[in-house]
């Protein structure tokens, strides 16, 4: 789906579940939402603060969180928490389904882009249960800390040998 389609359709489903829950349709929430939906992959509310005011926009802290609730209330955007303690976010349409590889030494996500984690057998359970989308948390440590921590364990090793070679002599 191209992009204008996408945000006509979220733009679309976002009035409607104000209408349906009495809400104001404010320029500031649909601005909101729009930002969103530019954004490819996972932000958080500082992100999102400053990139709106990078882009000339000027919008109040309080008026991201409400938005940002009524987002997920809508289900137009999704909420993660990587194990850290600040919420990580993205829009919900538009999206792959993907699986988040959250590394537990540096807390970097990588995502990887999975077309259909369920077999067709998995899937014929699920013929009573619409799938809207999935979220697969794999948790572990990345390569790189990885190799950072097989150099310092090396250093560290290397720097034992020279002590006792000293203490010999």
């Amino acid at each position: 789906m191209d992009k204008s389609k996408l945000q006509e359709q979220v733009k679309a489903e976002f009035t409607g579940y104000l209408t349906m829950h009495k809400h104001r349709k404010t320029p500031e929430r649909f601005a909101i939402l729009e930002h969103i939906y530019q954004i490819s992959g996972h932000f958080d509310m500082d992100t999102l603060f400053n990139s709106m005011k990078n882009s000339n926009f000027r919008v109040s802290r309080a008026t991201l969180y409400n938005t940002i609730e009524l987002l997920l209330d809508s289900g137009l955007v999704v909420k993660h928490q990587f194990g850290a303690n600040v919420s990580q976010y993205e829009r919900a349409y538009g999206n792959e389904n993907h699986d988040h590889f959250i590394c537990l030494n540096c807390r970097e996500v990588k995502e990887y882009k999975n077309s259909n984690l369920f077999t067709p057998a998995q899937q014929k359970r699920f013929q009573r249960f619409q799938v809207s989308y999935y979220s697969l948390y794999i948790y572990g440590i990345c390569n790189k800390c990885q190799r950072a921590k097989k150099a310092e364990l090396k250093k560290n090793k290397n720097l034992d040998n020279n002590n006792l070679r000293t203490k010999k002599k």
